[in-house]
C-alpha cells in the first residue's frame, strides 16, 4: 500500500491503513525525535502523540499530503511544546527551591544547611561538562548563546546539558525529600 492510497483509506477510518503508516513511519519518528532530546521514552511518547493526532485528524487530511511530513511535522512542535513545558517546570522548581532554602528561620539552619549541602552534592555529582554549563547559567548568569560560544559546542547541547542538570537534581530532590 502507497502513502497516497492510505491516506484515502485512512480519510474512511480504515484502521488497517493506520496500522500501515504506523508500521512505516513509527521507528523513523522516534529516530527523528532522539535527534533532539536522546531520551527515548519522551521520543516514543511524542511519536505515539504524533499518531493519535493523525488518526484524529484524519478527516482534514488532504490526499495528496505526504503523511511523513505531516507526521514529523506534529512529532517537532510536540517536541517543542514539551521542551517548554518541561524548561518551564524546571524553572519553577528551582525557584522554588531557591525561595524554600531563602525563607528558612534562623532555627533552621541545620535544615538549610543539609538542603544546601544536597543541592551542591548533586551539582557536583553532575557530569563534567554538564557542571561547567549548569554553574556558568546558574552561578555566573551566562546566556545560553555565549555559553555554547565560549565552549565551542551548539546552544541546542547547551539545552540538552541543561535538562540533563535539571532533571538530575529535580528527580534527586524529589527522591530526598520524598516529594
Amino acid at each position: 500500500m502507497n502513502d497516497v492510497t492510505a491516506v484515502k483509506a485512512l480519510k474512511n477510518g480504515n484502521t488497517t491503513a493506520f496500522q500501515h503508516l504506523f508500521n512505516k513511519y513509527y521507528k523513523h519518528l522516534v529516530a527523528f525525535l532522539m535527534t533532539y532530546n536522546h531520551d527515548k521514552m519522551q521520543a516514543e511518547d511524542i511519536a505515539q502523540q504524533a499518531f493519535i493526532k493523525l488518526w484524529e485528524e484524519k478527516h482534514r487530511l488532504d490526499e495528496d499530503c505526504s503523511p511523513k511530513n505531516y507526521l514529523f511535522t506534529i512529532a517537532y512542535y510536540h517536541y517543542i511544546d514539551t521542551v517548554k513545558k518541561e524548561s518551564r517546570r524546571n524553572k519553577l522548581l528551582f525557584e522554588l527551591w531557591q525561595q524554600s532554602l531563602d525563607d528558612q528561620a534562623p532555627e533552621n539552619s541545620k535544615v538549610e544547611e543539609e538542603r544546601l549541602q544536597l543541592l551542591r552534592t548533586v551539582i557536583d555529582s553532575l557530569p563534567s561538562k554538564c557542571k561547567t554549563i549548569f554553574q556558568m547559567n546558574k552561578v555566573q548568569g551566562v546566556k545560553y548563546k555565549d555559553i555554547a560560544t565560549t565552549l565551542g559546542i551548539s546552544v541546542k547541547t547547551v539545552e540538552s546539558q541543561m535538562r540533563i542538570a535539571f532533571r538530575k537534581i529535580r528527580d534527586t530532590i524529589n527522591t530526598e525529600l520524598h516529594i
